[in-house]
Parts: C-alpha cells; structure tokens; sequence
C-alpha cells in the first residue's frame, strides 16, 4: 500500500523475545526452586570435580542462571557450599540414629552399629561427607552448622555413656571424651580409606562391600568389645 508524500511508514513493533526459550540465560525459578536447584547442582560438581573443583559460576551455568544468582542467595561460594555440608551433618544424623536403633540392646552393640553407620553415609554420599570437614571451604561458624555438627557429635556421646554405663546427662569427663574422639577418629580415617579405595588390593577377589564390613566389624569389636 502507497504511503501520502511524506508521510513515514508506522514503526514495527520491537519483537519480543520468547521467554520461555530453552536457550535463555536466566530462567525463572521461584525463590526455593532455584535455591534447591543450586544445591543439587553444587552436589553434582562435588561428585565430578571434587570440592577443589567447585566455583559459584560453574553452579550458575548449571542452573542456568548468572553468575550474580548463587551469591544473591548464600552469600559466597562458602555460603552454598556450608549449606550443602549442613544437610550432610543433618542426614548423618539421622543416619546414626537409625543405626543406633537397629542394633541389639548391649551398648557395645550400638556402638559398633554406630561405626558401621558412619562408614555406610560416607560410602552412600562421598561428596557430601568429604566436604563436611573442609572447614577451610565452609562457613565454620555459621550457627546452622555449628548446631548440626553439635547433634552428629552428641549421638557419639550418648553411645559413649551407654558404654560406659553412664545417666544421659552425666558429663563426659577427659578420659571419656579422649575415648570417644579415638572411636571417632577410627571410623573417620576407615571411611576416608575406603572412599580412596586402600583396601581394594586388600580385599582381592572377595566382595568389596563385605570385606569393608567384616573388617570394620573386627576392628570395632577390640575397641568395643
């Protein structure tokens, strides 16, 4: 159509980007959408890369979001990853829990149980658990971690008391407390062992997981016996 002389032809409409391209750099997430999503993305390069590996950005492309997202929602590359160690304190939590409660009634029993507990998580969720203590990559004094720490550690004094036939609330005293933190040493230093495979010549042709058990329990049997 013939435009009157001097008349300008209607400017276009701008064209509009289609938000909901599968290519565009910043989706849209619901606050706790995108603060899990963070989470489960963080876990992913901890598994692939180690905690080394991590960086905030690499967990931004990830998500899909940039690279100012994570740090609006933690803070830092320590605020994700303390959160990441705060969930592994508080499965295994539990984790020693349901330990505890499968075993026999004899305190040496649960303690056992709990050694075994405690290598079980560390095998099940190895990024998470190698993480918990690089306190150097963490918001150590985070109130969060500090309290989830403080519950793991207390479910090892209470099997500590019932070994030593001790009232729950009866306080450790330095001997007692020097003996817990060797159990815990024991199982720690055997967890991280098993996770960069030292025992697999050991173990030869014999199944790993049952090896890894038989020589745990024969370990925690002289310390508990």
């Amino acid at each position: 159509m013939a435009h009157p002389v001097g008349a300008r032809p209607a400017a276009k409409p701008p064209r509009r980007r289609d938000r909901s391209s599968p290519g565009r750099r910043d989706r849209s997430y619901h606050h706790g959408d995108l603060h899990q999503a963070l989470i489960a993305a963080t876990e992913a390069i901890l598994v692939e890369r180690g905690v080394d590996g991590f960086t905030l950005r690499e967990a931004a492309r990830r998500v899909g979001v940039t690279p100012a997202a994570p740090a609006h929602h933690f803070g830092s590359a320590a605020g994700l990853l303390t959160e990441v160690a705060l969930l592994g304190f508080q499965a295994l939590h539990d984790h020693l829990i349901d330990a505890a409660k499968a075993a026999g009634e004899s305190p040496a029993e649960q303690a056992r149980a709990l050694g075994h507990g405690y290598v079980r998580f560390a095998r099940a969720h190895p990024a998470r658990f190698q993480l918990m203590f690089r306190m150097n990559r963490l918001l150590e004094d985070d109130p969060r971690l500090v309290a989830a720490c403080g519950a793991a550690e207390s479910e090892l004094e209470r099997a500590t008391r019932a070994y030593r036939g001790l009232d729950a609330d009866t306080p450790l005293d330095a001997q007692m407390k020097a003996e817990m933190l060797g159990g815990w040493s024991l199982v720690h230093g055997f967890a991280h062992l098993a996770l960069e495979g030292r025992f697999d010549d050991a173990a030869g042709d014999a199944d790993i997981e049952t090896f890894l058990r038989d020589t745990l329990d024969a370990i925690l049997r002289r310390h508990f016996p």
